[in-house]
């Protein structure tokens, strides 16, 4: 019989990395439960973490390549499934070109090592534009602003949240969404602590979300005015002098005779 033992591991399914505590018993996932002794998340876990038996046990889960051929599907070993996979790749590129076949990236391909290490290669092989991801409809915004100001889309800057004394927050809704790309196990707890240690937490939302009810000061402007309010806060910083811009001091706009080169996502 197969003893029962606890193995400790991060969450794969999104950018928290809550730490997990699986009893497991061979390779039936028993019980899943946050990880209080983990350092970062201190034993929160969301409802997918605590489902990831159930993900690993579900009798849908594709184990091994299949194969279709007409309207019935077989098993196959991974040399099959490769040649078939080329077999058809090259049919399709030989006759259409490069752009005729589409890649679409999903969410848990980030978090895993060999998408992180084959995705771009793969891409650079098939030479094809038609490159779509789950990103475009949830974060991309973040990735281009980053690329803008820092020169690289994945340099995105994550708040302090254990330690700033005032958080202003635009758009977001992390007691529903957990924060994306925040990188920051229970959001919700982290607000609370926030608030809890006299810091304020200001959200700027047109909608009354329930991160706005939970706020110090809920700012509900109008549907589409955030660049009227953001430039309004940097005029009045300039304003009442609370700038300090150092070397910067006197550059006002790009610099004369440099062109304004737009900034392009690297593929």
């Amino acid at each position: 019989m197969t003893a029962r033992r606890v193995a400790f591991r991060t969450c794969p399914l999104c950018e928290a990395t809550c730490g997990l505590a699986l009893e497991v018993e061979g390779n039936r996932v028993l019980r899943v439960r946050g990880d209080e002794a983990d350092p970062f998340s201190r034993g929160f876990v969301c409802p997918k973490g605590v489902a990831i038996g159930e993900l690993h046990a579900d009798p849908d889960r594709l184990r091994q390549p299949w194969l279709r051929r007409g309207e019935e599907w077989r098993a196959a070993e991974w040399p099959e499934a490769f040649a078939e996979v080329e077999r058809g790749l090259r049919g399709v590129l030989s006759r259409h070109g490069r752009d005729a076949v589409a890649v679409y990236l999903g969410n848990p391909n980030v978090h895993n090592l060999a998408g992180s290490l084959y995705v771009r290669p793969l891409l650079r092989a098939l030479g094809t534009r038609q490159v779509y991801s789950a990103s475009t409809v949830d974060q991309m915004p973040k990735h281009v602003s980053s690329g803008l100001l820092f020169g690289d889309p994945n340099a995105i800057p994550v708040p302090d949240l254990d330690h700033t004394d005032f958080l202003l927050m635009l758009g977001a809704n992390p007691w529903e969404s957990n924060g994306s790309l925040c990188t920051a196990p229970d959001f919700p707890g982290r607000l609370r602590a926030l608030r809890a240690r006299s810091g304020k937490l200001v959200v700027v939302d047109p909608r009354r979300t329930r991160t706005a009810r939970e706020a110090d000061r809920h700012l509900a402007i109008r549907p589409g005015a955030d660049a009227h309010l953001l430039l309004a806060l940097i005029h009045v910083l300039f304003a009442e002098q609370r700038v300090r811009p150092g070397r910067l001091a006197g550059r006002h706009g790009r610099a004369p005779g440099r062109k304004c080169v737009p900034y392009r996502m690297k593929s």
